[in-house]
C-alpha cells in the first residue's frame, strides 16, 4: 500500500491531487477487471429468483451504436446482488421489432463478481436514426424488453429533437410519480443531470420509505443503495423506454465534496479517495456507460460529448470530481474576492480546455451545456425582506466560481458559439435564467439560457408559486420563471426553436399524483432571450 506520508507529500496538482500518486493508489485498491469475455463463466447459471430484478437500460447512443445494460441481482439488497463469485455468460438480443422477429444484432459477453455481475454491452455497425429493442438472457431467465435508438448521422440536420431533463430522486423523500407522464410523452432521450441516489442514512431525510443501511461508504454500501432506487420499478420502468445519458452530482459521492475533499472537515483526503473510488465504481456498474468510462480507482472520466445530428450539441460535464474547494467555507455569501479568484475552478483546465475545443469545433445549430449546479447568478436574500440589502449566493454554485463563469460567458459571446444552452439540474427547484457575463449588471447583453429543472421527487411535494416570488424575480433581472414543485423538463428541439414545458407533479408523497404541463417557454435560434409560450 501507499504510505499515509506519500500520500500527504504528493498532494499537489489542481483540485489537491498528484496523478503520480493517483495512479500509484488505484493500484493499491482492489483491481478492477477490463470488460471482456471469459472463457470460464458459467454458460448455464442457476439463481434463487428472477436475476433480473434491476431491469435494463441503454445510454450514450451515437449515429451507429449504443451501450446495454443489465445487472444479474436475484437479491439486489445484498452485497453480492445473490450471486455466485463467479463470471456468468449472458446473451443479449437486439431486434427491429419488439418481439425479435428481426434480430440484427447478438453476442455472448460475461457478467463478472469484480464488476458486480452488471453487463456493458456497446453494440456497434447500427443504422442512424433507429429505434431498436433488446433483451438479455441468463441461463433460463429472460430480461425485460427494452428500448433504445441510435441518434441520426452526424452531417444531417433533423426535422426535431423530443427529451427529457431530470434530476434529483431522493428515495425517501417521495415517489417517482414523473416518471409515469415521462414515459407517455414518447421522447428520444432523456438527461439525467445528477444526484440518481442520496447517500444518506436510513430515516434521515423522509417518511415516504426508508433507506437500506447507515450512511455509505463501502462498494458493497454503494451497491446496495443503487440497488434500491434502480428497484423501483417506475424508474427502471423508464429506463426501458429509451436511452439515458447521465451525469452525476454530489449525492452519487457525498454531499457537497469538491474534488477530494469531503463535507465533513475531519475526513482526510486520502480516506475520503477511498470512498470516492468505492462510489464511483458503483456508478460505473449502474449506468449504461461506455467502457472509456471505467473508473482507474478515485478517477473516472465522466465528461463527454452526445451529438444529435447537426441539430444539438451536448457536451455533458462534470463539476464535481476536478473542483476547487467551495469558498468562504461553503456559506452563502456576496460574491466577493474569494468567490472572484482566478484560481477557482469548477471544471478543472483539461475539462475546461476540452469544453471550449468542442463549442469551437461546433457545426451544429445548438450548443448545450448538460451540467449540475445553477449557473445564473441569484441573490438569494433578494427573495425575502429580512437581510435583503445584504448580497447572498449560493458558494457551492458557479457564483462561488464567478471567475470561470464570467470567462465562459466571454468565450461564448466572442466566439459566437451558436445558440448556448445550458441545462441544470441540483436545485430542487425550477428556473429559467437569462444569463450574462455577468448577471447583476442587467445592462450586459443576454449571451445564453439556461433551464433548471426541479427535483423529480427530493423534498416532497413542493409549491408552484414560492413565497416571495414577485421580489425575487424583481430583485434579479437573469430570473423568468422559477417554482419549487416537483416534476422535469420536456424539451422539443428543432432548427429554428427550442421549446421546454415545465411538467409539474401535483403529489409525491402518495400513490395517485398527476403530472402536467406548467409553464412553457421558448428561444428562437440567433436569439438567446426567452418568451413565453
Amino acid at each position: 500500500m501507499v504510505s499515509r506520508n506519500e500520500i500527504e507529500n504528493s498532494l499537489r496538482y489542481e483540485g489537491g491531487r498528484s496523478r503520480r500518486w493517483l495512479l500509484a493508489y488505484a493500484a493499491s485498491l482492489s483491481s478492477i477487471p477490463l470488460l471482456g469475455r471469459t472463457s470460464w463463466a458459467d454458460s448455464s447459471p442457476t439463481f434463487s429468483n428472477d436475476p433480473f430484478t434491476l431491469g435494463v437500460a441503454s445510454g450514450d447512443p451515437d449515429s451507429s451504436s449504443v451501450v446495454l445494460w443489465t445487472r444479474l441481482a436475484p437479491e439486489p439488497l445484498t452485497p453480492d446482488g445473490g450471486m455466485p463469485n463467479q463470471a456468468v455468460q449472458v446473451t443479449w438480443e437486439l431486434a427491429t421489432d419488439e418481439s425479435f422477429q428481426s434480430i440484427v444484432a447478438s453476442g455472448v459477453t460475461s457478467a463478472t463478481p469484480q464488476l458486480g455481475h452488471s453487463v456493458h454491452v456497446e453494440v456497434e455497425g447500427l443504422l442512424p436514426d433507429r429505434w431498436y429493442w433488446y433483451r438479455f438472457h441468463a441461463g433460463e431467465a429472460t430480461s425485460p424488453v427494452g428500448r433504445t435508438r441510435t441518434f441520426p448521422d452526424a452531417h444531417v440536420l433533423p426535422d426535431q429533437l423530443n427529451f427529457a431533463v431530470t434530476s434529483c430522486q431522493n428515495y425517501e423523500q417521495g415517489l417517482y410519480t414523473g416518471y409515469e407522464q415521462m414515459a407517455r410523452d414518447g421522447v428520444d432521450v432523456v438527461y439525467h443531470l445528477g444526484d440518481y441516489i442520496y447517500e444518506y442514512e436510513a430515516g434521515r431525510n423522509g417518511k415516504v420509505r426508508t433507506h437500506h443501511g447507515k450512511e455509505i461508504q463501502t462498494l458493497a454500501d454503494y451497491r446496495i443503495r443503487h440497488a434500491q432506487y434502480r428497484s423501483d420499478p417506475l424508474l427502471h420502468g423508464m429506463h426501458a423506454q429509451c436511452p439515458w445519458i447521465v451525469t452525476w452530482d454530489d449525492h452519487e459521492t457525498d454531499n457537497n465534496y469538491a474534488s477530494d475533499i469531503s463535507e465533513q472537515e475531519y475526513v482526510e483526503s486520502a480516506d475520503f479517495l477511498v470512498r470516492r473510488a468505492n462510489a464511483y465504481q458503483a456508478y460505473y456498474e449502474m449506468m449504461p456507460l461506455r467502457s472509456s468510462c471505467l473508473p482507474r480507482g478515485p478517477e473516472m472520466q465522466l465528461y463527454r460529448k452526445s451529438k444529435f445530428g447537426k441539430l444539438a450539441d451536448f457536451l455533458v460535464l462534470d463539476t464535481r470530481q476536478y473542483r476547487s474547494d467551495q469558498p468562504n467555507g461553503d456559506r452563502k455569501s456576496a460574491i466577493n474576492a474569494e468567490a472572484l479568484a482566478n484560481t477557482q475552478s469548477m471544471l478543472g483546465q483539461t475539462q475546461r480546455n476540452w469544453m471550449y475545443q468542442q463549442l469551437i469545433r461546433s457545426e451544429s445549430k445548438w450548443n448545450v451545456l448538460a451540467q449540475q449546479v445553477m449557473m445564473g447568478m441569484v441573490d438569494r436574500n433578494s427573495g425575502s425582506k429580512a437581510g435583503a440589502d445584504t448580497p447572498n449566493y449560493s458558494m457551492d454554485q458557479w457564483p462561488g466560481y464567478s471567475y470561470e463563469r464570467m470567462q465562459l460567458m466571454h468565450f461564448l459571446a466572442e466566439r459566437k458559439i451558436s445558440n448556448p444552452v445550458v441545462l441544470t439540474g441540483d436545485i430542487h427547484s425550477a428556473w429559467v435564467n437569462e444569463l450574462r457575463v455577468d448577471d447583476r449588471r442587467d445592462s450586459d447583453p443576454i449571451v445564453a439560457t439556461e433551464f433548471v429543472a426541479t427535483s423529480l421527487s427530493s423534498g416532497g411535494n413542493g409549491h408552484e408559486v414560492p413565497k416571495h416570488l414577485d421580489r425575487l424575480v424583481a430583485n434579479n433581472q437573469c430570473v423568468k420563471y422559477h417554482n419549487t414543485a416537483r416534476g422535469y423538463i420536456r424539451c422539443r428541439v428543432t432548427p429554428e426553436t427550442w421549446h421546454a414545458d415545465y411538467m409539474i407533479t401535483d403529489e409525491v408523497l402518495k400513490p395517485g399524483g398527476k403530472t402536467v404541463a406548467g409553464a412553457s417557454y421558448v428561444v428562437e435560434s440567433g436569439n438567446p432571450a426567452v418568451h413565453s409560450a
